[in-house]
Protein backbone atom coordinates (compact mmCIF):
# COMPACT_ATOMS: atom_id res chain seq x y z
CA UNK A 1 0.00 0.00 0.00
CA UNK A 2 1.08 3.54 -0.75
CA UNK A 3 -0.13 6.62 1.13
CA UNK A 4 -1.28 9.29 -1.33
CA UNK A 5 -1.38 12.80 0.11
CA UNK A 6 -3.39 15.37 -1.88
CA UNK A 7 -2.58 19.06 -1.45
CA UNK A 8 -3.96 21.69 -0.93
CA UNK A 9 -6.93 19.64 0.34
CA UNK A 10 -4.65 17.90 2.87
CA UNK A 11 -6.34 14.54 2.33
CA UNK A 12 -4.44 11.26 2.69
CA UNK A 13 -5.69 7.92 1.40
CA UNK A 14 -4.08 4.51 0.93
CA UNK A 15 -3.84 3.09 -2.58
CA UNK A 16 -2.64 -0.07 -4.28
CA UNK A 17 0.35 -0.02 -6.65
CA UNK A 18 -1.00 0.22 -10.18
CA UNK A 19 -4.29 1.85 -9.15
CA UNK A 20 -5.16 4.77 -11.47
CA UNK A 21 -4.58 8.13 -9.74
CA UNK A 22 -7.96 9.45 -10.90
CA UNK A 23 -9.67 6.54 -9.13
CA UNK A 24 -7.64 7.15 -5.98
CA UNK A 25 -8.59 10.84 -6.01
CA UNK A 26 -12.26 10.03 -6.62
CA UNK A 27 -12.28 7.56 -3.74
CA UNK A 28 -10.72 10.22 -1.50
CA UNK A 29 -13.32 12.82 -2.53
CA UNK A 30 -10.70 14.90 -4.35
CA UNK A 31 -11.68 16.40 -7.70
CA UNK A 32 -9.06 16.42 -10.45
CA UNK A 33 -10.39 18.09 -13.60
CA UNK A 34 -10.34 15.97 -16.74
CA UNK A 35 -10.76 16.63 -20.41
CA UNK A 36 -9.75 14.04 -22.98
CA UNK A 37 -8.85 11.21 -20.54
CA UNK A 38 -5.95 10.32 -22.85
CA UNK A 39 -3.27 12.71 -21.53
CA UNK A 40 -3.36 15.05 -24.52
CA UNK A 41 -5.20 18.05 -23.11
CA UNK A 42 -3.28 18.28 -19.79
CA UNK A 43 -6.47 19.17 -17.86
CA UNK A 44 -5.62 16.54 -15.24
CA UNK A 45 -2.01 17.64 -14.79
CA UNK A 46 -0.82 17.54 -11.18
CA UNK A 47 2.57 18.18 -9.60
CA UNK A 48 4.49 15.68 -7.51
CA UNK A 49 6.46 16.80 -4.46
CA UNK A 50 9.70 16.57 -6.45
CA UNK A 51 8.39 19.15 -8.94
CA UNK A 52 7.66 16.72 -11.76
CA UNK A 53 4.29 17.12 -13.46
CA UNK A 54 2.21 14.12 -14.42
CA UNK A 55 -1.17 13.60 -16.05
CA UNK A 56 -3.44 11.86 -13.56
CA UNK A 57 -5.68 10.35 -16.25
CA UNK A 58 -2.87 8.16 -17.61
CA UNK A 59 -0.80 7.61 -14.45
CA UNK A 60 -1.06 4.85 -11.87
CA UNK A 61 0.33 4.60 -8.35
CA UNK A 62 4.01 3.73 -8.89
CA UNK A 63 5.77 0.81 -7.20
CA UNK A 64 8.50 1.33 -4.63
CA UNK A 65 7.06 4.36 -2.84
CA UNK A 66 5.57 4.33 0.63
CA UNK A 67 4.17 7.85 0.25
CA UNK A 68 3.36 10.15 -2.64
CA UNK A 69 2.36 13.80 -2.37
CA UNK A 70 0.30 15.28 -5.18
CA UNK A 71 -0.21 19.04 -5.54
CA UNK A 72 -3.38 19.92 -7.41
CA UNK A 73 -3.27 22.85 -9.80
CA UNK A 74 -6.05 25.41 -9.93
CA UNK A 75 -6.58 26.20 -13.59
CA UNK A 76 -9.48 28.59 -14.20
CA UNK A 77 -9.67 27.41 -17.83
CA UNK A 78 -10.95 24.02 -16.65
Amino acid sequence: MTKIHFLPDNITVEAEVGEPLLKVAERAGVVIPTGCLMGSCHACEVELEDGNCIRACITAVPPGKEELTINLFVDPAW
